[in-house]
């Protein structure tokens, strides 16, 4: 199996993380303080060069940088994709993108918080005042709704609640829940999209060789969102 780099910049917690052999070896998580600005890019760099002395001690070479590819925060996206490719390019190792939605269904999923079997998970990403990034997915992180921008009201995943349960979490999940208001919707709390989390998701598009052009590749965020999103949110 691979020795593989994570890095997670989507929201304002900064992670960095190693696995070798389905196994994580090497964690480290870190906020900004509450005002500070620019967190990711002053806390990534000394955490990715920790990560890299670590292995480094232990003789493990990579095979692959994982980075969470968005939707999120633009600038937090930047920072960890421009890190990723940078070190891609300087060892000649290949690149991983894991979207970030499908990353916040990994811990809940882990953690058996989701009983049902006909489940729906509906992980969702805070832009600002009723608006959030989401999608959904079943509990073998099927997509079931293409990822969106929505502006959430009584309406907006009504469709999906009127057949199955839904569990909602995410950092724009708690602030929703007075306007889904509805008898099949379940808040989880808590859930962060951290690097520790992306093993199995990065793990196995290596497996399957999915791998993205370094030169190219830019964050889901910046192919998909940024023309259609108010300025104010970006």
């Amino acid at each position: 199996m691979a020795c593989i780099l994570h890095i997670e910049t989507s929201t304002t917690t900064c992670s960095v993380a190693v696995s070798e052999n389905s196994q994580v070896i090497f964690q480290q998580a870190e906020q900004p303080a509450e005002g500070q600005l620019g967190g990711s890019a002053e806390k990534l760099g000394p955490m990715v060069d920790e990560a890299m002395s670590f292995t480094d001690s232990h003789a493990i070479p990579f095979d692959a940088v994982a980075v969470s590819c968005g939707p999120g925060s633009y600038t937090g996206l930047r920072i960890g994709v421009s890190m990723a490719k940078g070190i891609c390019y300087g060892q000649g190792l290949k690149l991983i993108s894991v979207p970030t939605l499908q990353l916040l269904c990994v811990p809940v999923l882990l953690r058996e918080a989701v009983r049902e079997e006909d489940a729906l998970l509906c992980p969702m990403i805070d832009a600002r005042r009723m608006e959030v990034y989401a999608g959904i997915y079943d509990r073998a992180l099927r997509e079931v709704r293409a990822v969106g921008a929505d502006v959430v009201d009584a309406e907006t995943y009504r469709p999906w609640l009127d057949e199955h349960p839904v569990y909602f979490f995410g950092n724009g999940a708690a602030k929703c829940m007075e306007q889904i208001n509805h008898p099949n919707a379940r808040l989880i709390e808590g859930i962060e999209p951290l690097a520790k989390w992306m093993q199995p998701l990065a793990e196995r598009r290596f497996v399957s060789g999915q791998f993205e052009d370094v030169a190219y590749f830019e964050p889901f965020y910046l192919k998909d969102y940024v023309a259609k999103m108010p300025k104010k949110l970006i």
